[in-house]
C-alpha cells in the first residue's frame, strides 16, 4: 500500500490515538466564550469556530478548544495504528492543535513523525487541503507521491482536495498491523 508513495502523513484523533475530550462542555464553553463577547454563538462546534473567524475572536476560542484538547491528549488512549509508523519521512495532519498532537504522541511514544501540522498551525483547517499540503511540505514530498491515514470522510475529502492518495485507518490495519 505505501510502495507507491514516499511520503507517509495520518491522522491523529482516531487513527493513532483516541483523544479524551468531552466535546459537549467544549462547546458550551466555547458558546459562553462567545457569548461574554457579544456574539451568538450557532449550535455546532465547528460553526462557533467560524463564527469566532468572522466576528474577530478566534484566538480567544482557540484557547478554549486547545485546553480541553490538550488534558484530552495526555489522557489519551494509544490505538493500534500507532505501533505502524515506520521510521521514514511520516508526518501527522489533524484537526486537533499542533500542541496536543505534541503532547499525545510523546505521552505514547509514537516516533518517526517528522512533521505535525494541527488545526492551529496554519489558516485553515481539514476539509481545506493547506493543512495537508503543508505538512508534505515539511516532509519535503510529493503530494502525488503521498499517501494519508485517515479516519473519517472528512480527512478523505481532504486527501483528495490537496492531490494525495487516501486510505482508512482499518484499511490500513489490515495490511500492517
Amino acid at each position: 500500500m505505501t510502495g507507491d508513495h514516499e511520503t507517509l502523513v495520518f491522522d491523529l484523533d482516531g487513527t493513532l490515538v483516541r483523544l479524551v475530550v468531552d466535546w459537549d462542555a467544549v462547546a458550551r464553553d466555547v458558546a459562553e466564550t462567545l457569548r461574554e463577547r457579544g456574539v451568538a454563538p450557532p449550535e455546532d462546534l465547528w460553526g462557533m469556530l467560524r463564527t469566532a473567524d468572522e466576528a474577530g475572536f478566534r484566538e480567544p476560542v482557540e484557547r478554549v478548544i486547545s485546553e480541553f484538547e490538550r488534558a484530552g491528549a495526555r489522557d489519551s488512549e494509544r490505538l493500534p495504528a500507532a505501533d505502524t509508523v515506520p521510521d521514514r519521512s511520516t508526518g501527522v495532519c489533524s484537526l486537533n492543535c499542533e500542541d496536543a498532537c505534541r503532547i499525545a504522541l510523546d505521552v505514547h511514544d509514537i516516533g518517526g513523525i517528522d512533521a505535525v501540522v494541527g488545526r492551529d498551525t496554519v489558516a485553515t483547517e481539514k476539509p481545506d487541503p493547506q493543512p495537508l499540503l503543508e505538512t508534505v511540505r515539511r516532509l519535503e514530498g510529493d503530494p502525488a507521491e503521498t499517501l494519508f491515514v485517515g479516519d473519517s470522510d472528512r480527512d478523505r475529502v481532504t486527501a483528495e482536495r490537496a492531490g494525495t492518495g487516501y486510505v482508512d485507518v482499518s484499511e490500513w490495519l489490515r495490511a500492517y498491523a
